[in-house]
């Protein structure tokens, strides 16, 4: 975390650009539902200092978050969140730049429960255009045994 900046929450207003990125990934074997919660708590310690919100839904052994907040740390935050050995197969969903408010202004981080995670996922899957991101959703999808 030593290479994000801190942040003031401007992000998204009239004249600033907010950075936003989702993506799913598959969990470790067997994750333990306290290492959830650590890693929510990590964030929820991390994250406002460097003007980072979101949610993470966690399910069936999978993850899907959204970030949002700063390009340059969330950009930082991804690539800690890719070299983190508790999560498999990461794709990238959708990044962006956008002049917007937030739309988690509130949610350092935010677990959401995960019983619509397959809507999730299939929602995910008619948006995507990059072959890659829709094999991994389908790959997902699977996992759950939903078709």
């Amino acid at each position: 975390m030593d290479q994000m900046k801190t942040a003031q929450h401007d992000e998204g207003s009239a004249e600033r650009s907010l950075h936003n990125l989702i993506y799913c990934s598959l969990a470790t074997p067997n994750m333990d539902p306290a290492e959830v919660e650590q890693i929510i708590a990590t964030a929820r310690r991390y994250n406002p200092r460097y003007g980072i919100t979101g949610l993470l839904v966690y399910g069936s052994g999978i993850f899907f978050q959204w970030l949002e907040g700063p390009k340059d740390n969330v950009i930082s935050l991804m690539k800690l969140i890719s070299e983190d050995s508790r999560h498999l197969n990461l794709v990238v969903l959708s990044e962006e730049d956008e002049i917007r408010e937030r739309l988690f202004p509130n949610w350092d981080m935010e677990l959401v429960e995960a019983a619509e995670i397959g809507e999730v996922l299939k929602n995910a899957l008619k948006e995507a255009s990059d072959e890659k991101q829709k094999q991994m959703l389908l790959m997902f999808l699977k996992k759950l045994q939903i078709t």
